[in-house]
């Protein structure tokens, strides 16, 4: 096959939502034409929605290097890139806080991911939760102003801004 039967392959697998068999097909279209960067981006997305976040960046990062010119291929790797950033920071979160751990670690990547990407609303959720407790209330607070802004017809974040206010308003007495 050439890369386009591959790469037609691949959405009829996705179609199917067989994401495996179409990140198979998306690799050998890559192995066919490794400087097509359509590909390695479209590659890139089937692997993110497959929870595979290493290698979706891998393939965003050489669709950028191929075509930096593109804006959607910078986005979805910044998107990317503030994904694993909120991982991090979450793994950090659930981990007990200990003599060796650095509170501010997960405030600085979760920071980041916003700052990547600006409209990822779990970025700000987890930043706000990171915020609130280092008993950093007001910025928690603002954090989940802007989420809401996002997302302003979400309960389940509307009662996590009013958890956050009882904090603030517990640590204020």
């Amino acid at each position: 096959m050439n890369p386009g039967e591959y790469v037609k392959e691949a959405y009829r697998y996705i179609l199917r939502s067989d994401f495996e068999e179409a990140i198979q097909c998306f690799e050998a279209a890559i192995a066919a034409d490794p400087h097509d960067p359509e590909v390695r981006y479209r590659c890139s997305i089937t692997y993110a929605r497959n929870g595979r976040l290493e290698k979706a960046a891998e393939h965003a990062k050489e669709a950028v290097k191929l075509d930096g010119a593109k804006p959607e291929y910078r986005l979805h790797l910044q998107h990317l890139q503030a994904m694993m950033h909120v991982q991090e920071a979450k793994v950090l979160l659930e981990e007990e806080t200990g003599p060796g751990s650095n509170p501010y670690r997960p405030v600085t990547l979760l920071q980041e991911a916003v700052r990547l990407d600006p409209l990822y609303g779990d970025a700000y959720v987890w930043l706000a939760i990171a915020h609130s407790r280092m008993n950093e209330h007001l910025p928690a607070i603002a954090a989940m102003k802007e989420v809401i802004a996002l997302h302003p017809g979400d309960e389940g974040l509307k009662a996590l801004m009013k958890d956050l206010q009882k904090s603030l308003r517990l640590y204020m007495q």
